[in-house]
């Protein structure tokens, strides 16, 4: 084993992070170095140093990359189960309404409160805006717009009726729909919004280039190991896809139509 370990920090929902933490402990096992996974408080990590893997919004990613495309580089991205990912590495955002409430489309929350985890997510924020930009609504479409912390919680407002909507990353939803099937008489989908390329895995570019490929080709044959379908199961994931910074275009184009517009809070 390596004297110092691989650090790998995730920035991803603390719902799914037993599979960040076996994803880690798998890496360690197969290139036989020593690793350990720690939570970012702050995106800083991604480029302070202390960061070797990350799992990380794609929103964030972009962003981080503007000025320094070699701070890191994605290597891999999950393909989730599921037909509607098509195989690919992609996943949505489900607008989410308590099940017993009147509304049956996004136009009809105009004026209405609305939750986001945080302004860094491409599930709960980029997207969203993307959409109303593409409504013509960037001057206060909502009522009121609650900053959550994290789409559990975003969950919790929903259910509770204390926000009427919110967008949920379609991998948290149903990793929480299989946790707690009676969330299902809670809450219900009223649109899904995307698709957006899916969080990527990134590596440091100060991480070694020969690190980086070892570390790709162990994410990419994960998914064809019996040891590691249980994990992956667990958090609704076929198998991982090469991925690089092209990828990630779609995310990039929105940021660019907003910042155009002068639209970059939908609050």
């Amino acid at each position: 084993m390596s004297e110092n370990p691989l650090r790998f920090v995730t920035f991803l929902a603390p719902s799914i992070k037993p599979l960040y933490q076996f994803i880690a402990d798998y890496v360690g096992r197969q290139l036989g170095i020593a690793t350990e996974l720690s939570v970012g408080g702050n995106y800083s990590r991604a480029t302070d140093g202390s960061m070797d893997v990350g799992f990380i919004c794609g929103l964030p990613y972009v962003l981080l990359t503007r000025e320094n495309p070699a701070s890191m580089y994605p290597v891999a991205a999950p393909v989730l189960q599921g037909d509607r990912y098509r195989d690919h590495p992609i996943y949505f955002s489900d607008v989410i309404v308590k099940r017993d409430s009147s509304f049956n489309n996004f136009e009809a929350l105009r004026g209405r409160r609305w939750a986001f985890n945080e302004p860094l997510s491409q599930s709960g924020y980029g997207i969203v805006r993307q959409k109303l930009i593409e409504m013509g609504e960037t001057d206060g479409f909502f009522g009121e717009v609650i900053e959550s912390g994290y789409h559990q919680r975003s969950i919790r407002l929903v259910q509770t009726g204390e926000v009427d909507a919110s967008a949920i990353d379609t991998q948290v939803l149903e990793v929480a729909m299989c946790k707690h099937p009676r969330l299902q008489e809670k809450i219900r989908v009223i649109d899904a919004l995307g698709p957006s390329t899916i969080q990527p895995v990134v590596a440091s570019g100060s991480l070694p280039a020969s690190l980086r490929a070892d570390l790709a080709a162990v994410l990419q044959q994960m998914g064809d190991d019996p040891a590691a379908r249980p994990a992956l199961d667990q958090g609704l994931v076929r198998r991982f896809e090469a991925v690089d910074e092209g990828s990630y275009s779609d995310i990039r184009e929105m940021v660019r139509t907003a910042e155009a517009l002068d639209f970059t809070d939908i609050r």
